[in-house]
């Protein structure tokens, strides 16, 4: 049973971290205490910011001894809740903001050794001085860190070519509920030494253990790309084209992105900057982009060669290939200002599912159906991964109707869409996790078998329950 801790216990914890190690005013605790999509806000009477391996060891063999709750907590991206207390006051916050060394890359290796409060983007910098591409790219690339993207096995615009963040790991670091230090910080790319004991952790929220330092895969720079917004007359045709691009360029098809027509209205509405790629309007448009470790591949020469085989073959409508960089970027900030532009329509249900890509079509025509009959005045916006069968399903707040009533329809709505996706053995969270958000769902759509496995894992690893309490497990 956790316990809440007393001043003793806090002066304890703080002792470990030194002067500059913790936070404890209210102000400067409250930033820790609030999700990114403001869903939840809880309290904690500290939090705490250790600068090494060895002091986080230290806080959590002190906690587990003590029975405490730890909440580890990164760059607070999350859509799910993951990273804050809950509202009992009960547990610190352990933020690894001051973890942020790159110790080692290893250019020859294709690898680099980062800790886990290195913000992404630094990441992808630190490869891009030696000359290298860490793939991994998300919206919030500037604020997000790569042990809060590992433990959430973080997705993003490249996982067609590369994959989800547990691809682009070769070892870890991890502190364990006990305060043992799990170092398998390997760059190999074979080791078949028994069970691969980093899988546990990667997506586990922080449930399992927590992820102090990472050895990651990194890949040719690429320095050739090729960028299109390809108008499709509908999902089925942007499978297909999807298929022909992948063949037609010997598989370099790096990011294959749905955009709705909504899409792109609200980012010219309310998006500084952003135009209509197009002349004529659209129901349905992919953004394409190939890239290639080859400065001599002559990408756009491909890409144009594609789209008009795939125009005579009734894949697409019509398309702009991007000639500059500054078009090439006015593209993409079409595709990564969606997120910002929706908020401007109000209050919004979200749905992060998945299904096999082959399966798309199916899912956006029965699930939009649905969304027709039942909720007919809200406006969907669907977008998202169509290489990996990511699809951000998004329902608006109706005009004329609040906010409040809206959102009193989330459980219900949600439901009949994960239904639908699961049906098609898909899933209900393809990217951004569990957390605390999606506790409900997991227990209802994992088997039993599944949730038994889960838990004695949890149990085996964390028997006091002290990491992240409530989150992907109910407690």
């Amino acid at each position: 049973m956790l316990r809440s801790p007393p001043a003793a216990d806090l002066t304890a914890l703080k002792s470990i971290v030194g002067p500059a190690g913790s936070l404890e005013s209210a102000g400067d605790v409250e930033p820790y205490l609030v999700d990114f999509r403001k869903l939840y806000h809880g309290k904690s009477p500290l939090v705490l910011l250790p600068s090494s391996t060895q002091q986080v060891s230290k806080i959590l063999a002190y906690c587990n001894e003590q029975g405490i709750g730890v909440v580890p907590h990164a760059g607070n991206t999350s859509y799910c809740g993951g990273p804050v207390p809950d509202e009992s006051g009960t547990q610190v916050v352990l933020a690894m903001r001051r973890l942020n060394k790159v110790r080692s890359v290893e250019p020859l290796n294709y690898s680099m050794t980062v800790e886990a409060g290195v913000v992404l983007a630094a990441v992808q910098e630190a490869a891009e001085r030696a000359d290298r591409l860490f793939p991994l790219s998300l919206g919030s690339e500037g604020s997000c860190q790569i042990g809060g993207n590992l433990s959430t096995n973080a997705g993003g615009t490249a996982v067609l070519r590369y994959g989800m963040a547990r691809e682009l790991v070769l070892g870890l670091e991890v502190v364990l509920a006990d305060g043992r230090v799990l170092d398998s910080l390997r760059t190999l790319r074979k080791d078949n030494t028994g069970y691969d004991l980093k899988a546990l952790f990667l997506g586990s929220e922080g449930t399992l253990g927590v992820i102090t330092a990472a050895c990651l895969k990194l890949f040719p720079k690429p320095v050739a790309f090729a960028t299109a917004m390809v108008a499709v007359p509908d999902v089925t045709a942007a499978v297909a084209l999807l298929a022909s691009l992948r063949a037609a360029s010997g598989d370099r098809v790096t990011t294959f992105e749905l955009i709705p027509r909504i899409g792109i209205e609200l980012t010219t509405r309310h998006i500084a900057g952003v135009t209509d790629p197009l002349d004529k309007a659209y129901a349905w448009y992919v953004l394409a982009e190939l890239t290639s470790a080859r400065a001599a591949d002559d990408l756009n020469g491909t890409l144009e060669s594609a789209l008009a085989g795939a125009m005579d073959q009734g894949q697409a409508l019509d398309a702009v290939i991007a000639t500059s960089l500054a078009q090439r970027d006015a593209l993409w900030r079409i595709r990564e200002t969606i997120p910002e532009a929706q908020t401007h329509h109000g209050a919004s249900i979200k749905h992060d599912v998945s299904v096999p890509v082959a399966a798309l079509p199916e899912f956006v025509a029965k699930a939009s159906a649905w969304v027709a009959k039942n909720v007919p005045d809200a406006r969907l916006v669907a977008y998202g991964h169509v290489g990996d069968g990511n699809l951000h399903f998004n329902l608006s707040q109706p005009a004329g109707v609040t906010a409040e009533s809206f959102m009193a329809r989330r459980a219900e709505i949600q439901r009949a869409i994960y239904d639908i996706a699961l049906a098609m053995r898909g899933s209900f969270s393809a990217e951004h996790g569990i957390g605390r958000y999606k506790v409900d769902e997991l227990e209802h759509y994992r088997s039993a078998v599944e949730l038994d496995v889960m838990r004695a894992m949890k149990h085996a690893l964390d028997p006091k329950g002290i990491l992240n309490p409530g989150k992907v497990l109910r407690g």
